[in-house]
């Protein structure tokens, strides 16, 4: 490792631990300014005696400062303690754990699957510039863009689901059955399927049209013509200048998808039942779990951070001139 990029690398990671306790500190007040009390809620009552009230902030510390609140939260998260819920009554990591590989098998597995294969069909699509299937794909492309996630998630569960009957419509095993070994991992991918296919078809048009959009670009680029003129052939080429130079905005685009994958698509995960990171967001969200909430942003804020310098290592080897920066 020389000494530029070492110098890359540390600026890198220093930026990412600051954006993380920035992200930290200004969930932590927007959520407790926000309307609503964790401790009314906890009553279940519509009618709450204010007793009842005053004894639960006293027993989870709500009623102390804001600043206390937020020191205290900080010199726990220091110590590895993510805090407790309010709600569930058990620590949130507990909570959080069993949900983190369900939702980076969907989401993870399909913005691979979609950096794969937009890339593949940017680079047919510029080679059929201006052409009729050139047209068709970007057509596509639009369209399957100003889709819905959540209305394309249900148009395929009536398709494939209720229609065909190929798929199951929600959850994520077959309760009815008590498979074990491989036939659990085959009923696993098999309702694994449709989650996946809904993310990959929303965010297959965005890899497509940032990818094709930058070969375009490059193709049109001076050192495209000089090294043209000076008689290396379109292939080579195209492979080892205009595509390598190509696929670093796409790159950046998966690099940001996956730093997303941690908070889960929420949506997806409601329509189909999916037990993951995102419908826990929610839930917490909607009952003012204060703790919790906090611990599911403190992850998504490791996870993106961590998923940006890993961005940022391959931009720098695919073009060394990023070190400079």
């Amino acid at each position: 490792m020389d000494v530029l990029f070492a110098k890359y690398l540390f600026r890198r990671i220093l930026s990412a631990v600051l954006l993380i306790v920035l992200v930290i500190t200004i969930n932590f007040f927007i959520i407790h300014l926000a309307p609503g009390d964790p401790a009314t809620i906890m009553t279940g009552l519509e009618n709450p005696s204010p007793q009842i009230i005053e004894a639960l902030k006293r027993k989870y510390g709500l009623d102390k400062p804001l600043v206390v609140q937020y020191l205290k939260y900080m010199t726990n998260l220091l110590r590895g303690d993510l805090g407790f819920s309010y709600v569930y009554d058990q620590p949130s990591w507990k909570l959080i754990g069993p949900r983190v590989l369900p939702t980076l098998s969907i989401t993870v597995t399909a913005s691979v699957l979609a950096f794969t294969l937009g890339t593949y069909l940017a680079v047919l699509a510029s080679r059929l510039r201006k052409k009729f299937g050139d047209l068709i794909l970007s057509l596509i492309s639009y369209v399957l863009y100003a889709m819905p996630s959540f209305w394309l998630g249900l148009i395929l569960i009536l398709v494939f689901a209720s229609k065909l009957k190929w798929f199951p419509t929600s959850g994520m095993f077959d309760m009815r059955a008590s498979y074990e070994g491989f036939r659990k991992v085959l009923d696993y991918l098999h309702h694994l399927f449709l989650p996946i296919f809904t993310l990959l078809l929303i965010q297959l048009p965005v890899f497509y049209r940032v990818t094709r959009a930058s070969i375009v670009q490059n193709l049109r680029e001076d050192y495209v013509t000089v090294l043209s003129a000076v008689g290396i052939s379109n292939d080579k080429l195209f492979k080892k200048y205009v595509m390598k130079n190509s696929i670093i905005p796409a790159v950046t685009i998966f690099g940001i998808s996956l730093g997303f994958s941690i908070s889960g698509a929420a949506l997806i995960e409601i329509v189909f039942a999916w037990p993951g990171m995102g419908r826990l967001l929610l839930d917490a969200v909607f009952r003012r779990d204060y703790q919790l909430l906090l611990s599911i942003y403190f992850l998504m804020a490791v996870f993106i951070s961590v998923a940006m310098i890993v961005t940022d290592i391959v931009i720098a080897v695919l073009d060394p001139r990023v070190r400079l920066l």
